[in-house]
C-alpha cells in the first residue's frame, strides 16, 4: 500500500472490507444486528440453525477477532462469558468516501 492509499482511507477502510469479503464474517455481523450481546455459543448457533454454516467454534472465534480487529465488533468479559457487539461506525467512512450523487 501507498502512503497516499493510507491517507485517503485511514488505514482501517481495507481491513473493513477484508472483513466483509468472508460469508461467514456476514452472517455474524447479520445475527449481532438483530440481536447485540451474544456469546460465541449463541453464534456458533445462529450459523448452523439459520445460514446453513458450521465452522468449529475455534473458526466463529477468529472470524470474531477479524470483526473486531476492522472496529466491527467490540467483546466484553463478563464473569466466564464474552459478549459480542456490532458496531457500525467503521462503515460510515465508506459511505463519507463515496457519498450518494443524488
Amino acid at each position: 500500500m501507498t502512503g497516499k492509499w493510507m491517507l485517503a482511507y485511514g488505514g482501517r477502510v481495507g481491513d473493513v472490507y477484508k472483513a466483509l469479503a468472508d460469508r461467514t464474517r456476514r452472517a455474524l455481523l447479520d445475527e449481532l444486528l438483530e440481536r447485540d450481546e451474544q456469546t460465541l455459543f449463541e453464534l456458533c448457533s445462529k450459523l448452523a440453525m439459520k445460514h446453513d454454516l458450521t465452522p468449529t467454534r475455534q473458526a466463529v472465534s477468529q472470524h470474531l477477532e477479524v470483526l473486531e480487529g476492522a472496529g466491527l465488533v467490540r467483546s466484553v468479559r463478563r464473569g466466564r462469558y464474552k459478549f459480542h457487539t456490532i458496531d457500525t461506525t467503521p462503515l460510515s467512512q465508506i459511505s463519507e468516501r463515496w457519498p450518494s450523487k443524488s
